[in-house]
């Protein structure tokens, strides 16, 4: 696996992402007002079951609590994350 840089925001695009050699995994969201609606999160076929999808949710919440934001996880994938890992628990809206 090539080495996992670190998660950034695409607020253009609307997605944080996660770079991976000449990949990159993404979690897609909707921002409105102070609430982010993530709704999609997608990694790279050849990357999945390497904690890639993980690793990106865990940057993206880090950021929405940096921006005092609060999480509707429509994605299955968030919204689990969330459920186990009661320290993001807060972030809900």
């Amino acid at each position: 696996m090539a080495e996992a840089g670190s998660v950034s925001n695409n607020a253009e695009m609307q997605q944080y992402e996660l770079r991976v050699g000449e990949d990159y995994a993404l979690a897609a969201y909707k921002l409105e007002g102070d609430t982010i609606r993530f709704t999609h999160t997608e990694v790279p076929e050849e990357l999945e079951g390497q904690g890639i999808g993980s690793r990106l949710v865990k940057g993206a919440l880090a950021d929405v609590r940096r921006r005092g934001l609060k999480v509707v996880p429509l994605c299955a994938f968030v919204r689990h994350y969330i459920e186990t890992h009661p320290e993001t628990q807060d972030l809900l809206a």
